[in-house]
């Protein structure tokens, strides 16, 4: 009888293909943290202007928000090697396009045309969740590991790919940091799918009134869920701005990548101390319980700006803040596969992305805002309220997707009576 690891992270990876396309998918992820930083330097190094790098990559952020969830939908519907890897050229070519139209000096509209059409870059994160679920379906414990290796994962390419995008384009040339993702990105697009032992079946195509039915955005509980997202995106878009801002104010511009690198540390590290734990109690409970934990951490930063000052203070009280982030999203990501009904789990995956997504840019702007009003200090109150918000709404969430289940159960009993 063969011997099962003791370590769950080691029983995930004991899973025949699992380590093939993680590495696949983990080569095809750290571009996503690398493209926008080294479009606001491509951009803003040739044509001078801050403020038109910054239109262009909310330009693709918008597009993101529509196509994501339509190529997510074709993922499922007709499996990830079929989809993923034309839609990873597609948008391979649209950030060629912005290089070359960089380089030689085309129309600002070229620009923001080449940069949209990035929005066909499949969501890889969500494809590896979906093939942990399926290859761990009625497992709840190792599924739990595995969002939890996840969502660490999301943190770590997220924290890297901005300090290496900065490091190629200051070390080789402007372009560089663009060049380099892409050959990373349809790289580990093509080893990912390429694993096809491990790939979900795709739905094939149903009709309409089915199809309908089965969206992610008519399941219960889904669509409060999605405005969770919302406002915990709010928390590290605000976060974000109101940090280099700060550091800005300091006089140490420069120090404020480090600084938030150590955020993602601490939800990294966090993360992957909470996919080891074995998980305690409903799932609906431990999401508002980390959402509380991420209320009351993000307090640590305004603490530490308004009575020290201090940079070091504010690094050390990010560090510890970070810790809640990684918890909040796992369970948070649980739940968006638990209510995402049967063949749609990477449209409805991709949805709560979207939703992140568009809360880290209203929270950028909000917190942008708050420290031309109010100064950076004060303006650290954006991310706690924003927070505080996301823990209202996952209150209110539970409530709306627990009080159905148990007025069909106290009409039950009073009949019984």
């Amino acid at each position: 009888m063969p011997h099962k690891p003791h370590n769950p992270y080691a029983r995930l990876f004991a899973i025949p293909g699992a380590t093939a396309f993680t590495l696949g998918n983990l080569i095809a992820r750290l571009p996503m943290g690398m493209f926008s930083m080294s479009a606001v330097i491509m951009i803003s190094g040739a044509r001078g202007s801050y403020a038109l790098a910054g239109a262009v990559t909310a330009t693709g952020l918008a597009a993101t928000a529509v196509v994501a969830p339509w190529t997510a939908r074709l993922v499922d519907r007709h499996g990830q090697a079929r989809v993923a890897v034309p839609a990873t050229a597609i948008a391979a070519l649209g950030s060629l396009s912005l290089l070359l139209c960089v380089r030689y000096g085309a129309p600002d509209w070229t620009l923001f045309a080449s940069y949209a059409a990035t929005a066909t870059t499949p969501n890889t994160g969500g494809m590896s969740r979906a093939r942990w679920a399926h290859l761990l379906k009625g497992d709840d414990a190792a599924a739990h590991t595995a969002n939890s290796f996840e969502q660490s994962v999301d943190e770590l390419c997220f924290m890297l790919g901005p300090v290496l995008a900065a490091f190629l384009c200051a070390a080789l040339f402007p372009q560089a940091g663009t060049l380099i993702g892409v050959v990373l990105l349809l790289t580990g697009v093509l080893l990912f799918t390429a694993q096809r032992a491990t790939e979900p079946p795709p739905q094939g195509r149903t009709d309409d009134a089915a199809r309908k039915a089965a969206s992610p955005l008519r399941a219960p509980g889904m669509p409060a869920l999605l405005v969770v997202f919302l406002a915990t995106g709010a928390v590290f878009g605000s976060l974000e701005v109101v940090t280099i801002a700060f550091a800005d104010a300091q006089g140490h511009k420069a120090a404020s990548g480090a600084i938030l690198a150590l955020q993602a540390a601490g939800s990294c590290a966090a993360g992957l101390v909470y996919g080891a734990a074995k998980p305690r109690g409903p799932l609906v409970r431990r999401h508002l319980l980390c959402g509380a934990a991420m209320a009351a951490l993000m307090t640590l930063p305004l603490l530490a700006v308004t009575v020290t000052g201090s940079l070091v203070a504010l690094a050390g009280a990010l560090l510890v803040a970070g810790m809640a982030t990684a918890p909040t999203m796992v369970t948070g990501m649980t739940l968006v596969q638990r209510y995402t009904p049967e063949g749609r789990l990477n449209e409805g995956m991709t949805l709560a992305v979207t939703g992140l997504l568009g809360g880290i840019a209203c929270g950028a702007a909000c917190g942008g805002w708050a420290v031309e009003r109010l100064g950076p200090a004060t303006a650290y109150w954006v991310p706690v309220a924003a927070a505080c918000a996301a823990l209202l709404l996952s209150s209110a969430q539970a409530c709306a997707t627990s009080t159905p289940r148990r007025r069909p159960a106290r009409r039950h009993a009073s009949s019984e009576a």
